[in-house]
């Protein structure tokens, strides 16, 4: 069989049907693994998805491609831990209500280096339940979060901000469809282990490949060899070209091949991947955070876990994470299962709270320092 390395032509115009849909069986078998199970670089990723699956190569490229063009799929692309590149932090805004509209399309349209962009509310008046507005930041190694912070404060009209730069990462994926049905409580064999969120220094080539790596695939590159035209672009030799991404991998700046479904907007046939997502906060002992963070992440409900310092404002906290679910109850069920998990194993909870999930719109944040200083200067008073 001769393998195309060059995108094909794609037909746009297709009528969407329930092949498009993620629950579809097939579907729902590829996203089990191709939303967050292919760890690190791969040469030909649809492969690993495919093998992995069990599935004929040629099926999961056009349900992918399909999936994509339908719109049930946001984005495929090869993430990267950005933790280690640039200069990160999750901000809290406090945004007049009359301003929240504007400022949550401004962070989603206007700011490449806002990502996640959720607006949040708690059910009860807590610590730091004015903070409205949550965000994902980035800025390129070397520069000011607060500075970029404080620009953003002053061009959507926030009243305050508060940055939580992660001291340690024990869960970073997705799998929707993998985390559907899962009962409270469900933990993998071992303890979360913690990543680090030490910066790396990259040379000029490896920041080439890794830029052309990390844009998302367009349908017509849902093909055995995606990266065949990025290294083109990089006007290196396709083995070079690998050489170098293989470095960036033994480096760990390479994060997931990944698939990221729509899941805030339904699909064509009215279907939401998830209903609700909240974002937990614990405040454990002083010393323990390390110890929390991996009970905590060995839950297979949590997508996301860090440790983030919180501070007075939210209660001290020192331990956030994010689940997902269609039912309310559900999410609230996965936090009490693990409060109770972390007394049982002698972690005493100091305070605790949930901030729910309304609007959003999560997008991968730039980590350019060219287009970062041009956007500086774009947006200079």
């Amino acid at each position: 069989m001769v393998i195309p390395t060059q995108p094909y032509p794609m037909n746009t115009t297709a009528p969407v049907t329930a092949l498009d849909e993620p629950t579809e069986a097939i579907n729902k078998q590829i996203l089990s693994v191709s939303e967050d199970l292919l760890s690190g670089f791969h040469v030909a990723p649809f492969d690993a998805i495919a093998d992995q699956c069990r599935l004929d190569l040629e099926v999961v490229l056009e349900r992918i491609r399909l999936m994509l063009q339908s719109g049930t799929i946001r984005r495929v692309r090869q993430t990267l831990l950005a933790t280690k590149l640039a200069e990160g932090a999750l901000a809290a805004w406090e945004v007049p209500q009359e301003k929240l509209t504007a400022a949550f399309r401004f962070m989603a349209d206007e700011d490449p280096f806002s990502g996640h962009i959720v607006v949040r509310s708690t059910d009860r008046e807590l610590p730091g339940s004015q903070f409205n507005l949550w965000t994902t930041l980035k800025v390129p190694q070397g520069e000011s979060l607060e500075m970029h912070a404080e620009t953003l404060k002053r061009m959507v009209g926030a009243k305050q901000f508060r940055l939580m730069p992660a001291q340690g990462v024990f869960a970073l994926g997705v799998g929707h469809m993998r985390r559907r049905g899962l009962g409270p409580g469900a933990l993998t064999p071992d303890k979360a282990r913690m990543m680090t969120t030490t910066n790396v220094t990259l040379t000029d080539e490896e920041w080439t490949v890794l830029l052309a790596l990390k844009r998302d695939l367009t349908a017509a590159e849902i093909i055995p060899r995606p990266w065949v035209g990025r290294a083109e672009e990089t006007g290196m030799d396709l083995e070079r070209f690998y050489r170098v991404a293989r470095r960036l991998d033994a480096k760990r700046v390479i994060g997931r091949f990944s698939t990221f479904l729509e899941h805030v907007k339904p699909s064509a046939a009215g279907e939401k991947v998830t209903r609700y997502n909240g974002l937990f906060h614990w405040a454990v002992p002083k010393g323990m955070e390390k110890e929390a963070g991996a009970e905590i992440g060995r839950h297979y409900c949590m997508t996301h876990c860090y440790w983030r310092e919180g501070g007075p404002d939210f209660g001290n906290v020192n331990i956030m994470g994010v689940v997902h679910g269609t039912q309310k109850d559900t999410v609230l069920a996965h936090k009490a299962a693990i409060d109770a998990h972390l007394r049982k194993v002698g972690i005493p909870l100091l305070y605790t709270s949930v901030f729910w999930g309304g609007q959003s719109e999560i997008k991968p944040s730039e980590i350019s320092p060219i287009i970062y200083r041009n956007w500086h200067k774009e947006h200079q008073p």
